[in-house]
């Protein structure tokens, strides 16, 4: 993807100041993290990682990118472009956050993969720009104002509107509510409405939640913690 990269400045918290330190920690949680996976009775290969580095420094993307994981998020866009200008290439870089109309074309620009998609509005101005932008509709089950995404019966309607408008419309994505029971059903409900759809990207499932997210069918798992430790306040 070609890149029009804005200088940026963000305030990030390095992971360690030795690089071969932040691999070796790394790999140890990674190690771990897949063992999780494997006691779902999921195979870990199956199932993509991304690397949430939200708030950590450029140790956190190049340790990631050093044990095989070339999936990374970010939850800002000023950060993920500032990361992505910094950081090896061979990074596919997933932008996780709410679209800002303001900043909608910057995201488009530094991001490979748009996470979280939820209003129409956004995916017609997404595909007013070049090229076949890859997006993720959000799903939110929680019915909370404060939460990002769209209600589940609205999802048709967008990921026929981009499709319509050419965008790559690859999968859903989802955060859980705050209790287990709730999670299941938002994960199952996900999933069913993923095949409903057509669609073969189900990105559901984080640090707290993965084993459920495993058992019901997640193509992909937003890790932070997990890999790279407590996040600076």
């Amino acid at each position: 993807m070609t890149t029009s990269l804005m200088s940026v400045a963000t305030t990030i918290s390095p992971v360690s100041s030795g690089s071969s330190d932040s691999v070796q920690r790394v790999a140890a949680n990674l190690a771990a993290l897949r063992a999780r996976i494997s006691a779902t009775g999921r195979d870990p290969a199956t199932i993509r990682l991304v690397a949430v580095t939200k708030t950590f420094g450029a140790d956190a993307v190049e340790a990631a990118l050093a044990l095989g994981l070339t999936c990374v998020g970010e939850n800002y866009v000023d950060e993920l472009c500032a990361k992505r200008m910094a950081a090896s290439d061979g990074a596919v870089w997933h932008y996780l956050g709410a679209l800002q109309s303001n900043k909608i074309h910057q995201a488009v620009s530094c991001a490979d993969v748009l996470c979280a998609v939820a209003r129409v509005k956004e995916i017609e101005k997404i595909a007013s720009y070049d090229g076949a932008q890859r997006i993720y509709v959000q799903v939110d089950y929680t019915g909370l104002a404060s939460r990002n995404g769209a209600a589940p019966s609205e999802v048709a309607g967008l990921v026929e509107r981009g499709r319509s408008l050419g965008l790559d419309v690859a999968g859903l994505m989802t955060v859980a509510p705050p209790d287990d029971a709730r999670t299941r059903l938002a994960f199952r409900s996900l999933t069913a409405l993923a095949d409903d759809l057509g669609l073969v990207e189900r990105s559901m499932g984080m640090t707290d939640d993965l084993e459920v997210a495993c058992e019901l069918g997640t193509s992909e798992l937003r890790i932070g913690r997990a890999l790279f430790g407590a996040r600076a306040q």
